[in-house]
């Protein structure tokens, strides 16, 4: 036998023969493996923090090393703890922390102990789980418990078992995190001293994540299937077709889309089917509203993109909300020229739009930094109220308040195709047909989902509009070439007067900022149509937001909606543009304009062409509130 002769030849030459494992402890492997951390200028401990009904919730906690008297930035998220915390194999704090909802020059600047978090029932943490838990007290919330107790129970916890800390806790994050930073200011813990909810979720009906104005949007349920599906996100949704829009126009409905795909087995998707309109279950859980019954007691900065492309309904909302009643001066706002949460990002560029320098890095630096370091480390500060990133001049500006103008400057829409800031005598109805068998696409074809590598979902809102702006079934209006600037700073508000020969219809009204027909600096800029502001609005909400009503053929109707803040100029030379279309597809379910219970229940035969006239001109005719500063 070979091994008999290896084992002899190993005596006689005197070599040490190990003893043969056993199957069972044959492995490589330590039983527990221990890392020296020699290497490491932070410690990282993991624990389970109790909240009050014994649900235990999975805490990362990153120390600088030597760290004393140090502040604690706290994120809750859904998305994953141990990834946030762990980012690249680096023993620096500075790389492991380079993730999502992080600013590492912020963070290790301020030489902050970093704390992240996973809310209940999601990856590590015990629990159920239900997108953006309604609070404690409401009808949708049967438990005695919420993100508002949640934070305040760990808070505790933290500044009672991390002796490295000075006691302060400020909280930040983006999206659904600043979701759960918004909720920590609900009955705050005193520990609590300052919060930073980015591109917060606040009003899903409205104008964040899941409808705006009443139309779906259902490029979310890969979202909602992978979110809520799973604990840990593990199961994917599976797209048959490599482009999406084939996918949604084949499926017919959303609803019949979502039953095709497995998504009646959520529950979240079985709530949004059932409040299609802006009803209680939507009014009950808006944070804008839920903030507004008592007095901010915590120093806050919002933080708003101005084209956010998933969240830009949420920020400005809070800040009317409560702002009025803000006596203390504890509520402040940040206003820069990126998508959603590009903030923690390179942001010299937005899309194919430069702004001359790293907007993002200037605002950490020069606003989120020192505005952090003050309420957590008593340090001075020289922050304004409301720090507003200027397009067109691409300027930062300090601001007293928000917005700036009122939207009282009157742009009117002309039967010539024109605009001006003066109606025309006479009174016209420009029409066009709207098919739902050939929508107009949000994005030029082929569309992906969000998650796809390399999809422009990111900066689809300064995507150029000149694809679209020739189409039958898309209206253009065009104002001369501007001789001097016109600065608009806040929310625009269109005045729409329409008929349609259906009985339900969509309205999609976009302000668009023409560039020169040559750009010297930048040739690619030649012609190019950026949106300003853009948004959708579903007919049968016309009368009243919570109830759906068909809508009577044929005849001019007022529809008023606003469109996204902006604080933008339109330069001389440059033009402005406005357009109106039907459908936003496939970013938003396509209205069958044929009034049904049920717009996620349409069936085949409600779609139906609609011949949509514009009344311009006249009394009645539509225009457009600007904010222009005077």
């Amino acid at each position: 036998m070979v091994w008999k002769y290896a084992l002899g030849l190993a005596l006689m030459l005197g070599v040490a023969v190990p003893a043969i494992a056993s199957p069972a402890t044959y492995d490589e492997r330590p039983a527990k493996l221990t890392n020296p951390n020699d290497f490491r200028d932070f410690d990282r401990r993991v624990v389970e923090i109790a909240m009050r009904d014994g649900v235990k919730l999975h805490t990362v906690i990153l120390v600088p090393k030597g760290a004393k008297g140090a502040a604690m930035l706290l994120t809750r998220t859904p998305y994953n703890a141990e990834d946030q915390t762990s980012y690249g194999h680096s023993p620096h704090l500075a790389s492991r922390i380079d993730g999502y909802d992080s600013a590492p020059d912020v963070v290790i600047g301020g030489g902050y102990i970093r704390v992240v978090q996973d809310v209940r029932g999601k990856y590590g943490s015990g629990g159920t789980y239900v997108m953006n838990r309604p609070f404690v007290g409401t009808s949708l919330n049967p438990t005695k418990v919420d993100h508002a107790t949640d934070t305040y129970d760990t808070i505790e916890w933290l500044v009672k078992h991390v002796p490295e800390s000075n006691g302060r806790v400020g909280i930040l994050g983006i999206s659904y995190d600043g979701f759960t930073a918004l909720a920590a200011l609900v009955n705050p813990h005193p520990a609590l001293k300052v919060a930073v909810p980015m591109n917060p979720m606040v009003d899903g009906w409205r104008g964040d994540d899941w409808f705006h104005n009443g139309a779906y949007r259902q490029y979310n349920d890969d979202y909602v299937w992978e979110q809520v599906g799973t604990k840990d996100n593990s199961d994917h949704f599976e797209t048959p077709n490599a482009d999406v829009y084939d996918m949604f126009m084949r499926a017919g409905s959303a609803g019949a889309l979502a039953s095709a795909h497995g998504l009646d087995q959520i529950g979240f998707w079985q709530k949004l089917k059932a409040h299609q309109a802006y009803d209680s279950f939507w009014q009950e859980q808006a944070m804008d509203r839920i903030l507004a019954r008592a007095p901010l007691t915590v120093p806050t900065m919002l933080v708003h993109s101005l084209w956010d492309q998933e969240d830009i309904y949420g920020s400005p909302a809070v800040w009317r909300a409560l702002k009025p009643a803000d006596k203390a001066g504890n509520l402040y706002m940040s206003i820069g020229p990126w998508y959603h949460g590009q903030e923690i990002e390179r942001a010299d560029m937005l899309g194919p739009i430069r702004w001359d320098a790293d907007t993002a890095k200037w605002w950490r630096m020069h606003v989120l930094a020192p505005f952090l370091a003050h309420f957590l480390y008593d340090k001075p500060m020289d922050v304004a109220t409301v720090t507003a990133f200027q397009s067109g001049t691409n300027e930062w500006q300090r601001l007293p308040g928000w917005p700036t103008a009122p939207a009282t400057t009157k742009l009117y829409l002309h039967a010539d195709r024109s605009l001006g800031m003066a109606p025309s005598d006479s009174a016209a109805r420009i029409d066009y047909v709207s098919d739902p068998a050939t929508p107009v696409t949000f994005l030029p074809r082929p569309n992906k989902l969000v998650g796809y590598e390399n999809n422009p979902w990111k900066t689809w809102l300064t995507t150029d509009q000149r694809p679209v702006s020739g189409r039958p079934d898309v209206l253009t209006f065009t104002g001369p070439m501007l001789d001097h600037a016109v600065t608009i700073a806040g929310m625009p508000i269109v005045h729409l007067t329409a008929s349609t020969s259906g009985t339900d219809s969509d309205w999609v009204v976009k302000l668009i900022d023409v560039y020169p027909d040559e750009v010297a600096t930048d040739p690619a800029m030649g012609g190019y149509q950026l949106a300003v502001g853009m948004d959708i609005f579903r007919g049968r909400y016309r009368q009243s937001l919570s109830k759906a009503e068909p809508i009577t053929p044929d005849t001019p109707l007022a529809y008023e909606f606003a469109l996204p803040q902006a604080n933008h100029v339109f330069l001389p030379g440059h033009r402005i543009m406005v357009q109106i279309q039907s459908s936003w597809f496939p970013l938003y379910d396509r209205n069958p304009q044929t009034f049904v219970p049920s717009v996620m229940d349409a069936k085949p035969a409600d779609y139906v062409k609609a011949t949509q006239k514009v009344s311009v001109g006249g009394a009645d005719g539509t225009y457009i509130d600007l904010p222009v500063v005077q």
